[in-house]
């Protein structure tokens, strides 16, 4: 796909950019006056409590005048990132002029396979038949019937579908609208989420309105939304985000039974809806509980909230185990083993918690070994009860990450030579700091951290005297170090190490980074540092400080980064793509309906999307007969006689199989990752080009396949016909072997 620039219209953008600029401005501007608000979201729990700043509650009134502000602040900034991302999306392709084909095209990857089955839900007869068809599926695996439900995070096309017949909008919204639209909705919902998160922290809504304005600016870093429309992520992530404020909600000290009710609640429904919309939950709550237990084991939280947050994570991954009709993957996650053991080692060491500092630490230490050995223990015996292969393929990733395993494995290769999947580049940070975002967050961390460690210890060395006193110290510890800021930050802790470890989790921590951030500039701990070292700390100027200079760096992030926000968003471009548009043309109009395609997972969802022919492979990795099956696929750019191609393409049923140059002549990896070079190490070949090899490759006893088909040896002629061609596509029909002794004639070409 190329994007071209368009000529720009005279008035391109300037009706609507001013109005929402101005609009963006006046809710940034008017936060100073709601700055004085450090009322928490939980009214009378408010502002002396949790802001710190000693002075007089709010009258009833002022409360309502600074939670509507606060809350219309949030709207507005939730309402200006959806805006943004539909408008890039809209100028990046120009997506209202295509046509068709043209915007089904532009679902890239596995976007455009989950968006299939959208567009498969709205064309079948009624709602029943199409939820039979997800079912018992048999166009997306070629001479397989697989249950699209169980194997695939696909409800949310599922719903949407249903939502679309129901509601009496078709006249006047397109489907494709109602989905990228409702995607974009979720953009505004994570704004949201993270808003509140920073106003739960802060006590102020100005951290909140902070943490929405870096969000915006930081988009590079903080989604992709606008040009992965359809990733899993892009629906998981915003229910995560909402999952995080109610956690910190919940933590917060002075909660009512009912909250607290009202709370557990939320975080079930956020946490289910997260599992359900991504098929890597598993790995991101296995993170998650990894926090609760440190949290656990520094005595932070109550053995009531630590078992609460475990059951509710065991309770969503269960729901959705049972909507997915029972996926054997998510009984045999990591997750549920961990949980498992934490709390069996726990409810068999009830004193983990007494003796001194150095006997605790080291029963610490022992319990955590042996959490982590059970753990290990359930995982192995699940897997091998339940015959479990369908996620081995992230472990031998993880394995080559960290040169535990062996390189050479093709799943594991795929995933390493992705740079998506490498470490976070340094110029992330860079961006980062650009936009004020970095250094007050790294401060914030910092101050925590050490505070953190501090109050850990007190916290694990014994208390002696009276229940009363051991009581009083135990409050004044609370309150010294909050259970959900601590959680807040062992989370953006965690998450920044997955996120430095693999790029492509960057965007599960700079969401929350935003947030955590905005409560270090607007919260009283950083202030209240920095001004003692001073010797100026007053209650009037640390109420100063954290309400002036939130409004002051707001105010230079409009004035530096709106213009070239504006600016990016008035900057037109145009989808180009006319091979693949040719192609797919082709494949509807030439090819009978049950046809069976082979070629790349990235091309075939696009096939499947555009043109509703069988696959013989997809995208969605998360079966080991798929991945097994891509690899023979693929076979077809390795150094493989036609033979035993066609074979190897006959068995899974293939009746045409595509081949493109970018993959065979590909310059896009360096050596060693090219996706020829993966298959020639898979096979025991050296690899093309200048370079070193280890000493057990071989040279090949054949040419590379996808180039040798196109000199019409007769070999290759005897078993293939070209039926189609561009610049950029080559497709062949497989013919009926023959006997040896019979001549092969090519028929000619369909098309030129």
């Amino acid at each position: 796909m190329e994007l071209r620039k368009r000529v720009k219209p005279k008035h391109g953008l300037s009706q609507d950019a001013p109005s929402e600029g101005r609009c963006n401005h006046n809710a940034l501007s008017g936060t100073q006056e709601g700055g004085e608000g450090g009322v928490s979201l939980l009214g009378r729990s408010g502002s002396r409590s949790h802001s710190g700043s000693g002075v007089s509650p709010l009258r009833p009134w002022q409360q309502c005048v600074f939670m509507a502000a606060g809350l219309l602040a949030a709207v507005l900034l939730a309402l200006t990132q959806a805006w943004c991302v539909n408008g890039l999306h809209e100028n990046l392709l120009w997506f209202s002029q295509l046509t068709e084909v043209e915007r089904e095209i532009s679902f890239r990857t596995e976007c455009g396979l989950y968006y299939s089955y959208y567009k498969q839900m709205l064309h079948a007869p009624s709602i029943q038949e199409g939820l039979k068809e997800m079912i018992h599926d048999n166009l997306t695996e070629s001479k397989r019937t697989i249950n699209l439900l169980q194997r695939m995070n696909i409800y949310q096309e599922v719903f949407l579908s249903v939502l679309y017949r129901l509601l009496p909008i078709q006249s006047y919204l397109e489907p494709v609208y109602f989905y990228i639209y409702t995607v974009f909705s979720l953009q505004a919902v994570y704004v949201i989420a993270l808003y509140l998160t920073a106003w739960l922290l802060s006590g102020s809504w100005l951290a909140g309105a902070l943490t929405g304005v870096w969000y915006i600016l930081n988009r590079v870093d903080t989604t992709r939304v606008e040009f992965t429309i359809s990733l899993r992520e892009n629906w998981s992530l915003p229910f995560l985000a909402l999952q995080v404020a109610a956690i910190t909600c919940y933590l917060r000290p002075q909660l009512t039974t009912l909250q607290q009710k009202v709370m557990v609640w939320l975080m079930y429904v956020t946490t289910f809806c997260f599992c359900l919309t991504w098929q890597f939950n598993q790995f991101i709550l296995l993170v998650q509980a990894l926090v609760i237990y440190t949290l656990d084991c520094g005595d932070f939280l109550t053995t009531t909230q630590v078992t609460t947050l475990y059951l509710v994570q065991v309770s969503s991954l269960l729901s959705v185990w049972f909507l997915q009709f029972c996926n054997s993957m998510i009984l045999g996650s990591l997750v549920l083993s961990f949980i498992v053991a934490a709390l069996f080692i726990r409810h068999c060491q009830p004193g983990v918690k007494t003796g001194s500092l150095v006997v605790r630490l080291g029963k610490v230490l022992l319990h955590s070994a042996l959490v982590l050995l059970l753990t290990v223990t359930i995982n192995y015996l699940a897997k091998k009860a339940l015959q479990l292969q369908s996620d081995e393929h992230i472990f031998k990733f993880i394995k080559s990450k960290f040169a535990l395993g062996s390189t050479r494995d093709f799943d594991a290769s795929l995933y390493l030579c992705e740079e998506a999947f490498g470490l976070l580049p340094l110029d992330t940070l860079e961006r980062l700091a650009g936009t004020l975002l970095l250094y007050p967050y790294v401060l914030t961390l910092l101050l925590l951290c050490g505070m953190l460690v501090a109050a850990a210890l007190q916290n694990l060395r014994p208390n002696r005297g009276s229940t009363e006193e051991k009581k009083g110290a135990r409050e004044g510890q609370v309150a010294a170090f909050r259970p959900d800021v601590a959680y807040n930050l062992l989370h953006t802790l965690f998450y920044g190490l997955l996120a430095f470890s693999t790029m492509r989790m960057k965007y599960i921590w700079t969401g929350h980074m935003c947030a955590v951030a905005a409560y270090g500039v607007c919260g009283t701990e950083l202030w209240t540092v920095l001004l003692s070292a001073l010797r100026f700390n007053t209650k009037l100027l640390l109420r100063l400080v954290r309400y002036v200079v939130p409004v002051v760096m707001i105010g230079f992030l409009y004035y530096k980064f709106w213009p070239k926000l504006m600016e990016e968003l008035s900057e037109l471009r145009e989808f180009y793509d006319p091979d693949t548009v040719e192609l797919m043309t082709w494949i509807s109009t030439k090819t009978p309906k049950q046809a069976v395609f082979a070629g790349s997972m990235q091309l075939l969802a696009g096939i499947k999307l555009c043109t509703g022919r069988v696959l013989t492979n997809h995208p969605h990795y998360e079966d080991k007969d798929l991945r097994e099956r891509t690899r023979q696929v693929y076979q077809v750019y390795a150094r493989r006689s036609p033979e035993e191609v066609h074979d190897i393409l006959k068995a899974i049923g293939a009746d045409y199989v595509v081949l493109e140059n970018s993959i065979c002549y590909e310059r896009r990896h360096r050596r060693g990752c090219r996706l020829r070079d993966l298959l020639d190490l898979a096979n025991g070949h050296i690899m093309d080009g200048p370079g070193e090899d280890d000493p057990d490759l071989v040279p090949a006893t054949h040419p590379r396949f996808c180039d040798a088909i196109k000199t019409d040896a007769a070999a290759y002629n005897a078993l293939f016909t070209r039926t189609f061609q561009n610049k950029t596509f080559h497709v062949y029909r497989l013919k009926k072997k023959r006997k040896k002794n019979t001549k092969g004639s090519s028929e000619p070409s369909v098309t030129q």
